[in-house]
C-alpha cells in the first residue's frame, strides 16, 4: 500500500459514504477512513430516513446517481408518503428503517464499489502546501496524499456528550470524539463554532404496553425512495406507535430543569428550532398540557424502540421518572438515555457552491459540519461535494444545482449565501419553486445531468427514456380519447362529480380534484388496457402523469418566474468588485458582501440584509 489516492474522504456518515461512493463511480480512486468500520452509515439518532422536504433530497440523491434512496429502500421497516392531503408539492417520502441493515446495506454498497478503499483510523490533521491540500495524517501516524480531501466529520470534531451534569468527549454515545483538525483550520483562518443537537432514550419493547397506545401502520403501494425497478421493500413491515406526554409528565420534568444543561448554563451552543428536546417543549411551550410521542422500531430481530419526541439531556433518573408517567411505558426498561451533544462547524459562508473551500484549494467540506442536521441534508452535500472533488481531480465542469432544479440545490445556496445562526434543517417553504421541485419528478429533473457527468449509469438512463416515453403515450390517449356521458356519469355520482352533459376527452375528468387515473382505469376498459402497456413502473408513471396535468398551469408559471430570475445567475461578479470601495453601498452591504464574495448576482440578491437599492447599484456599476 502506497496511500496514494485521488481522494480522501474523512468520516463513513451518510456524507462521506455518499461522497465516497460518487467519486468512486466517477473514476476516482477514493479512500474513506472511519474510526469503526461496523457503524458505516450509522443512523446516529431517529431510525428513519426522509420527511417533509427530506425525503425530496433523498430522491434527487438517487436520481443523480447516488445510494441513499437504494439502501433505505432495502432497510424499509414501514414506508408513508407524508403530506397527501395537500398538493404535490409537498408530498413527502418517509421510510423506517432497521438500524442494521441500513449499515449492512451501506457496507456491501461501498465495498463493491470500484475504485473505493476503506481504512479504520482518525484524522488527526490535514497536510497542504501552496494553498492547496495534500493529504492527511493519522492517528497511527500514517500520512496519505491525495489530490483533494473531503471532510464530513458530522459531531465528532470537538464533540461533548451531556446527560445531566455528566459530561463524556465523544462524537456518538460509546464513540470517540476527533481533535486536531478543527485546532489546525483555525489557525489557517477559518471561522468556527459550536452547535448542539442530541437524541431521546432507546426503550426495550418487552416493557412497553403497547395496548395502551395507538397503532400507526405504514402504507404498501408502489411508492418508495429509488426510482430504479430493482429497488424494493423485502423486509417484514412493521408499525410505529403513538402515546403522548401529560400534565404529570412536564411536573417531573420541569423539577428536573435546574439539573438540565440546556438550562444551567453547562451547554452553550444552539439546539435545532425544529426538532427541541422535551425539556425545552415544556418551556416554550408551557400551556400545552401534552406532548405527541413516537415509538418506532429499531429494527426486526430488535426490542429496541426509539421514543421520538423526547430528545432529553436531563439527568438519567429524571429521564426515568418522566417517562414512567406515560401511558403505555408505566414500566419501561431503557436500554440507554437520552443525551445531548456539542460539537465544531464551520461557517459554510467560506465555501463554494461546490462545496470547496475558499481558504484552502481542494479541500471540501460536507454535512454536520457546514451546521446542517439530519442524514438527507449530509448526504445531498455529500454527494455534490464527491462529484466536484472528482471534477478538480480529473478536469471538467463544475457541477452545482440552482434553486429552481432542486432542493440539494436550495440547501447548498442557502449554507454558502447565508450561513447559519442554527443547525440547518430543510423544509419545502424554503423553496421558492417547490411545485417544480416535487419528490416524483426527481429523476426528470436530475437524471440526464448524473448521466451527463458519468455517474448515473446507462441502465437508469434508459429506465428514464422508457419512463419519458410511457408517459408521453399515455398523455396522448388522455387528450385524444372521448369518454360519453353514457359510460361515465355513474362512476361520477359515485365520486361526488358532477355528471356529463355531452362528452369530452379523458383529460378534462382528470382535471377534476376527485378523480384520478387509477380511479378511470376501472371503468374504462381503453384506459386500463393503455396503462397495462407500462408493465414495469404503472402506478408511478400514471400518478406523475396525473400531477402534471392537474397542475400544468401553476407549473408552467413557476418555472417561468424562475427563468426570469436565473438570469441575475449568469451575472459573474466574484473577484470583479471591490465592494469596500463603494460608498454608494450600505455599510452592512459592503460587509457582507466582502466576507461572502458572492459568485453572482443572483447570490448577492439573497444574502441577508442586502437590499435590492445595493443590488441596483451593482447592476449599475457591471452596466459601466
Amino acid at each position: 500500500m502506497n496511500f496514494q489516492y485521488d481522494i480522501i474522504v474523512i468520516g463513513a456518515g451518510h456524507a462521506g459514504n455518499e461522497a465516497a461512493a460518487a467519486a468512486a463511480n466517477m473514476g476516482s480512486k477514493t479512500l474513506l477512513i472511519t474510526m469503526d468500520m461496523n457503524k458505516i452509515g450509522q443512523m446516529s439518532c431517529n431510525p428513519a430516513v426522509g420527511g417533509i422536504a427530506k425525503g425530496q433530497i433523498v430522491r434527487e440523491i438517487d436520481a443523480l446517481g447516488g445510494q441513499m434512496g437504494l439502501v433505505t429502500d432495502s432497510s424499509a421497516l414501514q414506508f408513508r408518503m407524508l403530506n397527501r392531503s395537500k398538493g404535490p408539492a409537498m408530498w413527502s417520502p418517509r421510510s423506517q428503517s432497521d438500524r442494521r441493515q441500513f449499515i449492512n446495506g451501506w457496507i456491501h454498497t461501498l465495498s463493491n464499489t470500484p475504485n473505493l478503499y476503506i481504512w479504520q483510523d482518525t484524522v488527526k490533521q490535514l497536510t497542504t502546501e501552496n494553498g492547496a491540500v495534500t493529504g492527511v495524517i493519522t492517528a497511527l501516524g500514517i500520512e496519505m496524499k491525495a489530490k483533494c480531501v473531503i471532510l464530513t466529520a458530522g459531531t465528532f470534531l470537538g464533540g461533548l456528550l451531556h446527560i445531566g451534569k455528566t459530561q463524556i468527549a465523544g462524537g456518538r454515545i460509546s464513540e470517540s470524539a476527533s481533535f486536531g483538525i478543527t485546532e489546525q483550520l483555525k489557525s489557517i483562518g477559518f471561522t468556527t463554532d459550536r452547535m448542539k443537537t442530541g437524541t431521546p432514550c432507546r426503550i426495550d419493547g418487552r416493557t412497553i404496553d403497547f395496548s395502551k397506545m395507538t397503532e400507526q401502520i405504514g402504507e404498501n403501494d408502489f411508492h418508495k425512495f429509488s426510482f430504479m425497478n430493482e429497488s424494493k421493500r423485502e423486509l417484514k413491515q412493521m408499525s410505529c406507535w403513538i402515546t403522548y406526554t401529560n400534565e404529570i409528565t412536564h411536573e417531573r420534568l420541569r423539577e428536573g430543569l435546574p439539573f438540565s444543561p440546556l438550562f444551567n448554563g453547562q451547554i452553550q451552543s444552539i439546539g435545532p428550532r425544529y426538532c427541541p428536546s422535551i425539556e425545552t417543549k415544556i418551556v416554550t411551550f408551557a400551556e400545552k398540557v401534552s406532548h405527541q410521542l413516537f415509538l418506532e422500531p429499531e429494527g426486526v430481530d430488535s426490542n429496541e424502540f426509539y421514543l421520538n419526541g423526547f430528545s432529553s439531556s436531563l439527568p438519567l433518573q429524571i429521564q426515568i421518572d418522566a417517562i414512567h408517567t406515560i401511558q403505555g411505558l408505566e414500566n419501561a426498561q431503557l436500554f440507554r438515555p437520552g443525551y445531548a451533544i456539542e460539537y465544531d462547524f464551520f461557517d459554510p459562508t467560506q465555501l463554494k457552491h461546490t462545496l470547496e473551500t475558499k481558504l484552502i484549494n481542494n479541500l471540501f467540506f460536507a454535512g454536520q459540519v457546514n451546521g446542517t442536521t439530519g442524514y438527507e441534508e449530509a448526504g445531498g452535500q455529500g454527494l455534490i461535494a464527491g462529484i466536484n472533488a472528482h471534477i478538480n481531480c480529473h478536469g471538467g465542469s463544475e457541477f452545482t444545482l440552482m434553486r429552481n432544479e432542486a432542493y440539494i440545490g436550495v440547501l447548498i445556496d442557502d449554507l454558502v449565501t447565508k450561513g447559519v445562526d442554527e443547525p440547518y434543517r430543510m423544509f419545502t417553504s424554503r423553496a421558492e419553486y417547490r411545485l417544480i421541485l416535487r419528490q416524483d419528478d426527481a429523476d426528470m429533473r436530475l437524471t440526464e445531468k448524473g448521466y451527463s457527468i458519468g455517474l448515473a449509469k446507462n441502465d437508469r438512463f434508459v429506465q428514464l427514456q422508457s419512463k419519458k416515453e410511457s408517459q408521453k403515450k399515455l398523455r396522448y390517449f388522455l387528450e385524444n380519447y372521448t369518454i360519453s356521458p353514457e359510460q361515465i356519469n355513474g362512476f361520477l355520482i359515485s365520486k361526488g362529480s358532477s355528471e356529463l352533459k355531452h362528452g369530452c376527452k379523458l383529460r378534462n375528468l382528470i382535471l377534476r380534484p376527485q378523480i384520478e387515473i387509477a380511479d378511470l382505469t376501472e371503468v374504462i376498459p381503453a384506459l386500463q388496457q393503455k396503462t397495462n402497456e407500462i408493465p414495469d413502473r404503472k402506478e408511478e408513471i400514471m400518478e406523475a402523469t396525473e400531477v402534471m396535468l392537474k397542475y400544468e398551469g401553476y407549473i408552467l408559471r413557476e418555472q417561468l418566474i424562475a427563468e426570469k430570475l436565473q438570469r441575475l445567475e449568469h451575472i459573474n461578479i466574484r473577484g470583479r468588485i471591490d465592494y469596500n470601495s463603494l460608498q454608494s453601498l450600505s455599510t452592512e452591504a459592503r460587509q457582507k458582501l466582502s466576507r461572502i464574495d458572492p459568485e453572482t448576482i443572483g447570490q448577492a440578491s439573497r444574502i441577508p440584509g442586502i437590499s435590492p437599492s445595493d443590488i441596483n447599484i451593482l447592476l449599475v456599476l457591471l452596466g459601466r
